[in-house]
């Protein structure tokens, strides 16, 4: 009766441990650990970048009149966030994570940066200088959104991939808000 006691006892105990907090997870495929300041950034870098490529998408659209410099920064940034994507997608997999949070609320409001639906639809109406201008200053505040997001999950976060990304987000993504600048038209007196 002694043995089936403890070893009831050992039983509660490792469910017990099994149910502990949500806040820390072991990724069971790479060893690595993850919580959920790692988790909400891959959930919500997905659609920040995915929005950051269609704004490329338009910059690229020969209707747009986008200078060269536009055009070509455009597709850097496809070219650097699509495998992003790719890499946080697999992470979420590797994590046993949901793409998008669960909770139903849409979290877009939170992403720092993002574009409304009719702000994207204006930015497709505008033609030459205007555009190169309007993409310009929009692709920095979204830049700038993604750089606090990476920031948070620098501070917050436990996972060496996500945190590696984040470091290589804020790098190239400062490094190309350095290069919007010179687009911006000056403010008329």
């Amino acid at each position: 009766m002694k043995t089936l006691r403890m070893a009831l006892a050992t039983v509660s105990f490792i469910a017990l441990a099994a149910c502990g907090s949500s806040n820390a997870s072991s990724d069971t495929t790479t060893g690595q650990a993850f919580n959920d300041a790692d988790v909400m950034f891959a959930q919500m870098m997905i659609p920040h970048h995915e929005q950051a490529i269609e704004m490329s998408d338009i910059a690229l659209d020969p209707t747009s009149g986008a200078v060269q410099g536009i055009r070509d920064l455009a597709t850097q940034i496809k070219a650097a966030q699509d495998p992003e994507i790719m890499q946080m997608t697999q992470l979420l997999s590797d994590w046993r994570q949901p793409l998008t949070a669960d909770d139903g609320m849409d979290h877009s409001s939170m992403m720092s940066g993002m574009l409304t639906a009719e702000e994207l639809a204006e930015l497709g109406t505008l033609r030459g200088t205007a555009f190169n201008s309007r993409w310009a200053q929009a692709m920095i505040a979204h830049h700038e959104g993604a750089i606090q997001m990476a920031r948070d999950v620098l501070k917050d976060g436990k996972n060496p991939a996500a945190l590696a990304l984040a470091n290589e987000i804020t790098s190239s993504q400062n490094s190309e808000i350095e290069v919007l600048r010179g687009f911006l038209t000056p403010a008329q007196p």
